[in-house]
Protein backbone atom coordinates (compact mmCIF):
# COMPACT_ATOMS: atom_id res chain seq x y z
CA UNK A 1 0.00 0.00 0.00
CA UNK A 2 1.03 3.69 -1.10
CA UNK A 3 -0.08 7.18 -0.77
CA UNK A 4 1.06 8.96 -3.18
CA UNK A 5 0.35 12.95 -2.91
CA UNK A 6 1.03 15.40 -6.34
CA UNK A 7 1.83 18.55 -6.01
CA UNK A 8 -0.91 19.74 -3.50
CA UNK A 9 -1.94 23.69 -2.88
CA UNK A 10 -4.03 25.30 -0.78
CA UNK A 11 -4.80 28.77 -0.02
CA UNK A 12 -7.20 30.26 2.50
CA UNK A 13 -9.69 33.03 1.85
CA UNK A 14 -7.84 35.22 4.40
CA UNK A 15 -4.51 34.78 1.61
CA UNK A 16 -2.06 31.83 4.14
CA UNK A 17 -0.62 29.50 1.39
CA UNK A 18 -1.10 26.56 3.70
CA UNK A 19 -0.13 23.89 1.08
CA UNK A 20 2.36 25.33 -1.60
CA UNK A 21 3.33 22.64 -4.44
CA UNK A 22 3.49 19.45 -1.83
CA UNK A 23 4.87 15.87 -3.25
CA UNK A 24 4.91 12.87 -0.76
CA UNK A 25 5.52 9.11 -1.49
CA UNK A 26 4.54 7.59 1.66
CA UNK A 27 4.78 3.79 2.15
CA UNK A 28 3.25 1.50 4.60
CA UNK A 29 4.74 2.09 8.25
CA UNK A 30 5.23 4.53 10.62
CA UNK A 31 5.62 7.92 8.75
CA UNK A 32 6.44 10.97 10.62
CA UNK A 33 5.14 14.44 8.65
CA UNK A 34 7.66 17.13 11.12
CA UNK A 35 6.79 20.69 11.48
CA UNK A 36 6.31 23.85 13.82
CA UNK A 37 2.73 25.11 14.35
CA UNK A 38 0.88 27.00 11.37
CA UNK A 39 3.69 24.43 8.72
CA UNK A 40 0.48 23.51 7.53
CA UNK A 41 0.74 20.00 8.73
CA UNK A 42 -2.86 19.79 9.67
CA UNK A 43 -4.42 21.24 6.31
CA UNK A 44 -2.68 18.51 4.29
CA UNK A 45 -4.27 15.87 6.71
CA UNK A 46 -7.33 17.17 6.68
CA UNK A 47 -7.05 16.99 2.92
CA UNK A 48 -5.56 13.55 2.56
CA UNK A 49 -8.59 12.50 5.08
CA UNK A 50 -11.20 14.38 2.60
CA UNK A 51 -12.24 16.72 4.87
CA UNK A 52 -11.37 19.48 2.70
CA UNK A 53 -10.62 19.84 -0.90
CA UNK A 54 -7.46 21.75 -2.28
CA UNK A 55 -6.90 23.94 -4.64
CA UNK A 56 -4.73 21.89 -7.23
CA UNK A 57 -2.75 18.95 -7.14
CA UNK A 58 -4.43 15.18 -6.16
CA UNK A 59 -3.84 12.32 -4.00
CA UNK A 60 -4.12 8.53 -4.40
CA UNK A 61 -4.10 5.65 -1.99
CA UNK A 62 -3.14 2.82 -3.90
CA UNK A 63 -5.57 3.07 -7.25
CA UNK A 64 -8.32 5.29 -4.86
CA UNK A 65 -8.46 9.39 -5.64
CA UNK A 66 -8.71 11.01 -3.00
CA UNK A 67 -10.22 13.67 -5.03
CA UNK A 68 -13.04 11.69 -7.22
CA UNK A 69 -13.64 8.92 -4.21
CA UNK A 70 -13.92 10.38 -0.52
CA UNK A 71 -16.38 7.78 0.32
CA UNK A 72 -13.94 4.84 -0.62
CA UNK A 73 -11.04 6.77 1.02
CA UNK A 74 -13.12 6.63 3.97
CA UNK A 75 -13.83 3.50 4.58
CA UNK A 76 -9.86 2.81 5.01
CA UNK A 77 -9.02 5.34 7.24
CA UNK A 78 -8.90 5.98 10.77
CA UNK A 79 -8.71 9.72 11.92
CA UNK A 80 -7.20 11.27 15.54
CA UNK A 81 -7.28 15.03 14.88
CA UNK A 82 -5.65 17.65 16.82
CA UNK A 83 -8.62 18.28 18.49
CA UNK A 84 -11.43 16.29 18.45
CA UNK A 85 -15.10 16.66 20.57
CA UNK A 86 -16.53 14.04 22.79
CA UNK A 87 -19.78 13.32 24.50
CA UNK A 88 -18.09 13.96 27.80
CA UNK A 89 -21.30 11.60 30.16
CA UNK A 90 -21.28 8.83 27.49
CA UNK A 91 -18.83 6.30 28.95
CA UNK A 92 -16.32 4.98 26.65
CA UNK A 93 -17.71 1.06 25.92
CA UNK A 94 -20.94 3.24 25.03
CA UNK A 95 -19.26 5.58 22.40
CA UNK A 96 -17.11 3.37 20.77
CA UNK A 97 -19.90 1.03 20.70
CA UNK A 98 -21.41 4.08 18.35
CA UNK A 99 -18.67 4.87 16.41
CA UNK A 100 -18.58 0.92 15.16
CA UNK A 101 -22.26 1.09 14.59
CA UNK A 102 -21.39 4.56 12.10
CA UNK A 103 -18.13 2.49 10.58
CA UNK A 104 -20.96 -0.21 9.51
CA UNK A 105 -20.52 -2.94 12.03
CA UNK A 106 -23.83 -3.83 12.78
CA UNK A 107 -23.86 -7.26 14.20
CA UNK A 108 -24.18 -6.78 17.66
CA UNK A 109 -21.81 -9.89 18.65
CA UNK A 110 -19.38 -9.40 16.47
CA UNK A 111 -19.30 -5.76 17.58
CA UNK A 112 -19.00 -6.10 21.16
CA UNK A 113 -15.79 -8.02 20.07
CA UNK A 114 -14.33 -5.22 18.15
CA UNK A 115 -14.71 -2.63 21.30
CA UNK A 116 -13.62 -4.84 24.02
CA UNK A 117 -10.52 -5.73 21.38
CA UNK A 118 -10.01 -1.80 21.14
CA UNK A 119 -10.65 -1.27 24.59
CA UNK A 120 -7.66 -3.85 25.71
CA UNK A 121 -5.38 -2.58 22.93
CA UNK A 122 -5.79 0.83 24.10
CA UNK A 123 -5.52 -0.11 27.78
CA UNK A 124 -8.93 1.32 28.82
CA UNK A 125 -10.63 -1.72 29.32
CA UNK A 126 -10.67 -1.64 32.85
CA UNK A 127 -12.61 2.05 32.53
CA UNK A 128 -14.57 1.01 29.56
CA UNK A 129 -17.99 2.05 31.95
CA UNK A 130 -16.41 5.38 32.75
CA UNK A 131 -17.57 9.11 31.25
CA UNK A 132 -14.90 10.19 28.85
CA UNK A 133 -15.50 13.51 29.87
CA UNK A 134 -13.65 12.17 33.20
CA UNK A 135 -10.54 10.72 31.15
CA UNK A 136 -7.23 12.21 31.67
CA UNK A 137 -5.28 14.07 28.83
CA UNK A 138 -3.44 10.65 28.29
CA UNK A 139 -6.76 8.48 28.25
CA UNK A 140 -8.57 10.18 25.94
CA UNK A 141 -5.74 10.30 22.91
CA UNK A 142 -5.92 6.66 23.65
CA UNK A 143 -9.44 6.41 23.12
CA UNK A 144 -8.97 8.30 19.87
CA UNK A 145 -6.66 5.78 18.85
CA UNK A 146 -9.23 3.58 19.26
CA UNK A 147 -11.90 4.63 17.35
CA UNK A 148 -9.42 5.78 14.44
CA UNK A 149 -8.89 1.70 14.37
CA UNK A 150 -12.73 0.89 14.67
CA UNK A 151 -13.09 -1.25 11.15
CA UNK A 152 -9.32 -2.20 10.59
CA UNK A 153 -8.11 0.77 8.44
CA UNK A 154 -5.10 1.01 5.97
CA UNK A 155 -4.48 4.40 6.38
CA UNK A 156 -4.50 5.54 10.23
CA UNK A 157 -3.47 9.86 10.89
CA UNK A 158 -2.76 11.04 13.66
CA UNK A 159 -2.04 14.78 14.39
CA UNK A 160 -0.06 16.32 17.38
CA UNK A 161 -1.46 13.16 18.99
CA UNK A 162 1.26 13.60 22.11
CA UNK A 163 1.02 17.13 22.66
CA UNK A 164 0.51 18.46 26.47
CA UNK A 165 1.08 14.60 27.58
CA UNK A 166 2.71 13.81 30.35
CA UNK A 167 6.08 11.49 30.18
CA UNK A 168 4.43 8.47 31.26
CA UNK A 169 1.34 8.70 28.76
CA UNK A 170 3.89 9.82 26.22
CA UNK A 171 5.51 6.80 26.61
CA UNK A 172 2.71 4.54 26.75
CA UNK A 173 0.95 5.87 23.24
CA UNK A 174 4.12 5.45 21.70
CA UNK A 175 3.83 1.69 22.31
CA UNK A 176 0.42 1.55 21.25
CA UNK A 177 1.07 3.21 17.75
CA UNK A 178 4.12 0.71 17.18
CA UNK A 179 2.03 -1.90 18.04
CA UNK A 180 -0.34 -0.55 15.09
CA UNK A 181 1.23 -2.95 12.49
CA UNK A 182 3.72 -2.26 9.18
CA UNK A 183 1.08 -3.11 7.30
CA UNK A 184 -0.89 -0.16 7.07
CA UNK A 185 0.38 3.61 6.70
CA UNK A 186 -0.11 5.52 9.93
CA UNK A 187 0.61 9.01 9.75
CA UNK A 188 2.25 11.02 12.36
CA UNK A 189 2.17 15.08 12.15
CA UNK A 190 3.57 16.03 14.64
CA UNK A 191 6.54 19.22 15.83
CA UNK A 192 7.56 16.77 18.62
CA UNK A 193 11.26 15.39 17.13
CA UNK A 194 11.33 12.70 19.39
CA UNK A 195 8.33 11.32 18.50
CA UNK A 196 9.49 10.73 14.78
CA UNK A 197 13.20 10.16 15.73
CA UNK A 198 11.59 7.28 18.26
CA UNK A 199 8.68 5.96 16.12
CA UNK A 200 8.96 6.64 12.45
CA UNK A 201 11.16 4.60 9.47
CA UNK A 202 10.37 7.89 7.24
CA UNK A 203 10.02 11.52 7.39
CA UNK A 204 9.37 14.73 5.80
CA UNK A 205 9.97 18.08 7.35
CA UNK A 206 7.24 20.20 6.17
CA UNK A 207 7.40 24.24 6.44
CA UNK A 208 5.14 27.43 5.17
CA UNK A 209 3.27 24.89 3.30
CA UNK A 210 6.71 23.09 1.40
CA UNK A 211 8.45 20.36 1.69
CA UNK A 212 12.01 20.92 2.86
CA UNK A 213 13.13 17.59 3.72
CA UNK A 214 12.31 14.16 3.40
CA UNK A 215 14.15 10.51 4.01
CA UNK A 216 15.25 8.01 6.64
CA UNK A 217 15.87 9.20 9.98
CA UNK A 218 19.37 7.00 10.30
CA UNK A 219 20.10 8.18 7.11
CA UNK A 220 19.46 11.93 7.26
CA UNK A 221 21.58 11.74 10.91
CA UNK A 222 23.98 10.40 9.21
CA UNK A 223 24.58 13.23 6.86
CA UNK A 224 25.12 16.17 9.28
CA UNK A 225 27.71 13.64 11.81
CA UNK A 226 31.17 15.68 11.61
CA UNK A 227 29.52 18.74 10.65
CA UNK A 228 27.51 19.65 14.35
CA UNK A 229 29.22 21.49 16.98
CA UNK A 230 28.92 22.46 19.98
CA UNK A 231 29.46 25.48 22.69
CA UNK A 232 28.76 27.00 25.47
CA UNK A 233 28.20 30.75 25.53
CA UNK A 234 26.43 34.03 27.80
CA UNK A 235 22.78 34.59 26.52
CA UNK A 236 24.10 38.18 25.33
CA UNK A 237 26.71 36.73 22.62
CA UNK A 238 23.91 34.78 20.88
CA UNK A 239 22.97 37.97 18.44
CA UNK A 240 26.48 37.85 17.69
CA UNK A 241 27.00 33.95 17.53
CA UNK A 242 24.15 34.08 15.19
CA UNK A 243 25.65 36.94 12.30
CA UNK A 244 29.09 34.72 12.55
CA UNK A 245 28.12 31.47 12.40
CA UNK A 246 25.38 28.75 11.47
CA UNK A 247 23.74 28.81 14.61
CA UNK A 248 21.05 26.08 14.65
CA UNK A 249 19.66 25.95 17.73
CA UNK A 250 20.15 27.20 20.94
CA UNK A 251 19.02 25.96 24.78
CA UNK A 252 19.23 26.76 28.21
CA UNK A 253 21.38 24.82 29.73
CA UNK A 254 22.14 24.45 33.62
CA UNK A 255 22.13 28.03 33.39
CA UNK A 256 24.10 28.97 29.95
CA UNK A 257 23.25 28.78 26.74
CA UNK A 258 24.86 26.07 24.79
CA UNK A 259 24.09 26.49 20.81
CA UNK A 260 24.54 24.36 17.95
CA UNK A 261 26.41 25.86 14.92
CA UNK A 262 26.14 23.67 11.21
CA UNK A 263 30.01 23.42 9.96
CA UNK A 264 31.91 21.74 7.71
CA UNK A 265 35.16 22.48 9.98
CA UNK A 266 35.61 23.24 13.84
CA UNK A 267 34.31 27.18 13.59
CA UNK A 268 37.17 27.92 16.44
CA UNK A 269 38.78 26.40 19.34
CA UNK A 270 35.83 26.92 21.36
CA UNK A 271 33.72 24.85 19.85
CA UNK A 272 33.42 21.29 20.28
CA UNK A 273 31.98 18.48 18.04
CA UNK A 274 28.82 17.29 19.40
CA UNK A 275 26.92 13.94 18.18
CA UNK A 276 24.12 14.60 15.65
CA UNK A 277 20.75 13.55 16.11
CA UNK A 278 17.60 13.84 14.74
CA UNK A 279 17.10 17.48 16.10
CA UNK A 280 20.22 18.81 14.48
CA UNK A 281 18.40 17.41 11.31
CA UNK A 282 15.43 19.50 11.97
CA UNK A 283 16.56 22.91 12.86
CA UNK A 284 19.33 22.12 10.29
CA UNK A 285 16.52 22.33 7.68
CA UNK A 286 14.97 25.13 9.16
CA UNK A 287 17.36 27.41 9.21
CA UNK A 288 17.92 26.43 5.67
CA UNK A 289 14.43 27.78 5.27
CA UNK A 290 14.50 30.87 7.17
CA UNK A 291 17.28 31.93 4.84
CA UNK A 292 15.04 31.83 2.16
CA UNK A 293 16.79 29.64 -0.29
CA UNK A 294 13.58 26.96 -0.39
CA UNK A 295 13.80 23.61 -2.02
CA UNK A 296 12.72 20.63 -1.83
CA UNK A 297 15.68 18.06 -0.35
CA UNK A 298 16.27 14.76 0.75
CA UNK A 299 18.42 12.78 2.22
CA UNK A 300 20.84 12.76 -0.64
CA UNK A 301 21.35 16.00 -1.19
CA UNK A 302 20.88 17.28 2.87
CA UNK A 303 24.08 18.32 2.84
CA UNK A 304 23.97 20.74 -0.25
CA UNK A 305 20.92 22.51 0.85
CA UNK A 306 22.34 22.84 4.19
CA UNK A 307 25.74 24.61 2.74
CA UNK A 308 24.06 26.77 -0.41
Amino acid sequence: MELRITNLSKRYSNGVQALDDISLTIPAGMFGLLGPNGAGKSTLMRTIATLQDADSGNAHIDNIDIRTHKDDVRRILGYLPQDFGLYPKVSAYDLLDHFAVLKGIDNRKERKEVVDALLHQTNLYTVKNKHVGGFSGGMRQRFGIAQALIGNPKLIIVDEPTAGLDPEERVRFHNLLADIGSDKIVILSTHIVEDVSDLCNNMAVINRGKVILTGQPLALIDTIQGKIWKRFIEKNELPQFQENFQVISSRLTSGRTLIHVYADQQPDAGFAPAHGNLEDVYFSAMAYLLDGQVRPASSDDHRTALTA
